[in-house]
């Protein structure tokens, strides 16, 4: 990795690239800071400290600028949001699915809609945070109301809904600067630096943890080897696939043969990466939006149900690893096609030992990516709950932490092999120097 970067500091276009990368991120960061007018910090922190609602879950992707009521407040979420619809309606629409077929430019336009559909969900998920912190009377300063009379209610919700609309779509903005002229996936890119950044604060937790005596000295350690133990074997997941042999058979065109190599075809153990939890995620995370919204005092059964699956619980536990399961059958469902691969394979008188051509190597990868789904999806199931089970017993709050794990190695790991990949094309001389 140090050799990686050694060579990237001495090719200029590559040194270029990283400097604009972390030009961005450093422009994330500062917006992460600017608070939003109208809005009591202390209100809104409080309601984030509580692990078990919506607010904790998008104050954990967005780096803690939720809880601190900044510009970048939503961060990517509506983008990946919008791109996870996008990419869902190109398998049930005809209409785009011709024009994911298209290329280049089908992706263009795909990528355009993507970008107006981000600004729409800002602007809703906005307007839906306006009226539930209206109606929890935890927004505006009794002071500027109080000044100003009816007209600063509205006012003041036009700058918020605004400001937060606005930043949604200047951190999509961001990101796509970093895929046009920076290194690795601008999306990614963002989200790990907004994760990252709550390294530091983890850290000081872990401090005061020891300064509370031995049995508080032992449970940190405790906490610790579990990083460090889930860290190395989310590593060692996410590069884990299972090979296939091929056998491509010798070909005559006019004098020259072609085929007779044997090759592989990789499936990874991890191909959903990390969508499944964050599906998973959402759609519970419904439950505690829900709860924000009614008067649980008034409909006890409701408040009853809504609290057996609050964040953390038994039942909202096993829920989440089931969804976790399936939503990455679906997922992966989505991004291999068995039937595809088989026909593919025929054309280029590719075959799998022991295995016929046509139907039955269809069915072959069918079973074999079946198994191998269902290994990646306990693996991101146990991932996902093994915090949460951790938190239960040592009473400290890293429920969301096998996610952020998993989002920011598979970032890192992305990323290194993008920088591999650009420093050997640009060290390569070719035959002629």
């Amino acid at each position: 990795m140090f050799n990686v970067l050694k060579n990237i500091f001495k090719l200029p276009d590559l040194r270029k690239k990283l400097l604009y990368t972390i030009l961005i991120i450093l422009v994330f960061r500062i917006g992460s800071t600017i608070p939003v007018p109208f809005l009591k910090f202390d209100a809104i922190k409080r309601i984030t400290l509580d692990q078990n609602n919506f607010f904790s879950y998008i104050d954990a992707f967005t780096g803690g600028a939720f809880s601190r009521v900044t510009i970048f407040s939503m961060s990517i979420s509506p983008y990946i949001t919008a791109s996870i619809v996008i990419q869902l309606l190109t398998f049930g629409i005809p209409a785009l699915e011709r024009i994911a077929r298209e290329g280049a430019q089908g992706q263009k336009k795909l990528n355009k809609a993507t970008r107006y559909f981000t600004v729409v969900l800002g602007l809703v998920q906005s307007v839906a945070f306006w009226f539930l912190l209206k109606g929890g009377n935890t927004m505006f300063s009794d002071r500027v109301l109080a000044y100003y009379g009816g007209f600063a209610g509205f006012f003041a919700a036009v700058v918020i809904v605004t400001v937060f609309t606005a930043g949604s779509a200047l951190v999509m903005w961001l990101g796509e600067r970093i895929n046009e002229k920076g290194i690795g996936n601008g999306v990614s890119v963002v989200l790990f630096a907004g994760i990252l950044s709550r390294g530091p604060a983890a850290i000081g937790k872990i401090y005061e943890l020891m300064q509370g005596g031995a049995t508080q000295i032992i449970l940190a350690i405790l906490l610790v080897l579990a990083f460090i133990l889930i860290t190395a074997f989310t590593v060692f997941m996410t590069n884990a696939e299972r090979r296939l042999p091929i056998q491509y058979a010798q070909r005559v065109v006019g004098k020259k043969m072609y085929g007779g190599q044997n090759s592989h075809i990789p499936i990874k153990v991890n191909m959903a990466g990390v969508m499944p939890i964050i599906f998973a995620s959402s759609f519970l995370a419904f439950f505690s939006l829900l709860k924000a919204f009614i008067d649980v005092e008034e409909k006890k059964w409701l408040g009853k149900f809504l609290g057996i699956l609050e964040h953390g619980t038994l039942i909202y536990s096993v829920l989440y690893f089931l969804l976790i399961i399936g939503f990455n059958y679906f997922y992966v469902s989505m991004q291999y096609n068995p039937i595809e691969i088989a026909n593919n394979l025929r054309k280029n008188n590719g075959t799998i030992p022991g295995i016929r051509p046509g139907a039955q190597t269809a069915e072959f990868l069918n079973k074999v990516i079946s198994k191998v789904t269902l290994v990646g999806a306990i693996f991101l199931g146990v991932i996902a709950i093994l915090p949460m089970i951790i938190g239960m017993f040592t009473r400290v709050n890293i429920s969301l932490g096998g996610t952020t794990i998993l989002i920011v190695i598979g970032v890192a790991l992305d990323t290194m092999k993008q920088l591999e990949s650009m420093t050997m094309m640009k060290q390569y001389k070719g035959f002629l120097e």
